[in-house]
């Protein structure tokens, strides 16, 4: 049995665009415009302006690299991996995949790098997308919770496994290049909790982005990066989940074991790419159904903020121990507050929806009164049988009667156009003009037609 990165590799090496559903590369589209949004806002935010500085002053003259999102400096590959990976974490308009995975923070700006450096086509790019997201999310899948109780972040520990697998693809690389890029990447993963648990601001999908780009650079003229450093004795899963057995911390199930032969099996055919959620609200990704699922019960039963006696939500166990049982920095099913899940539940209740261009930073002198009141008649329930990313929501309404809408989990998954129609609501806020956001919209749309998938990296430039 070939090992676990040959058998990725293989696949990766040998996928076509026209292997490709449709709904893949509809997704691939749309990851690409949500990232590139996320970039845009984040080009206004003090973090994002911070590493387009850094790395500009650091590498402005290279004769050789790729571009600056929004900015328009030529630096280094890597160098541009990292700050336009940072500009899209600034941003909070990213996908979520499982909730603690935000790839396209990640597989995108590695993967528009590529593109650009070696003049490849759209096909090309979101083939490269498309493999870069299916062996991160196989590889994720199951131990995100591991990883989270072993001290890793998983984001950036996975996220750099996509990046580096969507840009080699997307160069064209063969499944030995492949291989080694995998296998490197399991020496360059990284990504710690404590940081942010200490109130400090983590390295995350940044530095994973800029190490998959060494990987690349380092696969390309041949160097060998090994067989099973995945699945080994002293493997990445061994390191980083705690054993290469399966043997599971936590689980969003509560399941105890997972399958490593899993993680390749019937790839091509099942597409895990296809369960990555758009998560539109800056926050946590298990927030988002909260608000969308409240509104839409409030709005088709005509139930005001004043008919509302109480609501009752029941979560899965782990969103409620942010972000592991291990580290709980945050808990959900205590005291409501401002920013938690039963704040957001109110707001859903109070408005039907979020405001697309609120931050993450939050003031209470902006919140109607009436989300910060209903918030505290709110309980949040744990439970191990309930999806993840899918609330049962119950409004209890003061004439006795009460709304049940039991979440599917899957409410954030939209094709390109309904995505794009939800992303113009922050057209207002973004440094290029309306009609540019537009182009940068239809291009994307099309990306299978355009001869250079770098079409996009200049239209983050204003115009």
């Amino acid at each position: 049995m070939p090992s676990l990165s040959r058998q990725l590799a293989q696949w990766a090496a040998t996928l076509r665009y026209e292997d490709l559903p449709a709904a893949v590369v509809d997704r691939a589209k749309g990851v690409t415009i949500q990232a590139l949004t996320s970039v845009l806002i984040g080009s206004k935010t003090a973090a994002g302006k911070q590493a387009v500085k850094m790395i500009a002053d650091e590498e402005t003259g290279v004769k050789k690299g790729a571009t600056l999102l929004t900015d328009g400096t030529l630096v280094t590959k890597a160098g541009a991996a990292y700050a336009n990976s940072e500009l899209a974490l600034a941003g909070g308009k990213y996908d979520t995949f499982r909730m603690l995975t935000h790839p396209n923070t990640a597989i995108i700006p590695a993967a528009l790098v590529a593109a650009e450096s070696a003049g490849a086509s759209g096909k090309a790019y979101l083939t490269g997308v498309a493999a870069g997201y299916e062996v991160m999310e196989r590889m994720a899948a199951e131990f995100i919770p591991s990883l989270m109780a072993h001290g890793f972040h998983p984001g950036p520990v996975f996220g750099i496994f996509g990046a580096a697998v969507a840009a080699a693809k997307t160069l064209n690389y063969s499944e030995d290049q492949i291989n080694s890029v995998i296998a490197l990447c399991a020496s360059l993963a990284g990504g710690n909790l404590e940081a942010a648990r200490g109130g400090a601001t983590p390295l995350r999908e940044g530095a994973a982005t800029r190490n998959a780009m060494l990987a690349v650079a380092l696969a390309q003229p041949g160097h060998v990066g090994g067989e099973t450093v995945l699945e080994g004795d002293a493997g990445f899963y061994h390191a980083y989940a705690g054993n290469n057995a399966g043997k599971l911390s936590y689980s969003f199930t509560g399941d105890t074991r997972a399958s490593l032969d899993k993680i390749t099996a019937n790839l091509g055919r099942d597409w895990m790419f296809l369960e990555t959620l758009y998560r539109v609200y800056f926050t946590a990704g298990y927030n988002i159904a909260h608000i969308d699922v409240t509104g839409d019960i409030c709005r088709e039963n005509n139930i005001r903020y004043q008919d509302i006696d109480r609501i009752e939500a029941v979560v899965n166990w782990l969103e409620t121990q942010y972000p592991s049982p291990a580290y709980p920095s945050r808990r959900e099913d205590g005291e409501a507050r401002q920013g938690g899940t039963a704040y957001f539940t109110a707001y859903g209740a109070v408005k039907h929806r979020y405001p697309l261009l609120r931050g993450r930073k939050l003031d209470a002198a902006d919140d109607p009164p009436e989300v910060l009141e209903l918030m505290k008649r709110v309980t949040i329930i744990p439970s191990h049988k309930m999806t993840l990313f899918g609330p049962r929501i119950t409004i209890f309404t003061k004439d006795g009667k009460s709304h049940t809408r039991q979440s599917t989990g899957r409410e954030f998954i939209w094709n390109y156009d309904g995505l794009a129609q939800r992303l113009r609501e922050v057209t207002p806020g973004l440094p290029i003009p309306a009609a540019q956001y537009e182009t940068m919209i239809a291009t994307c749309g099309s990306l299978d037609k355009e001869t250079r998938a770098d079409a996009l990296v200049k239209l983050t430039v204003r115009q």
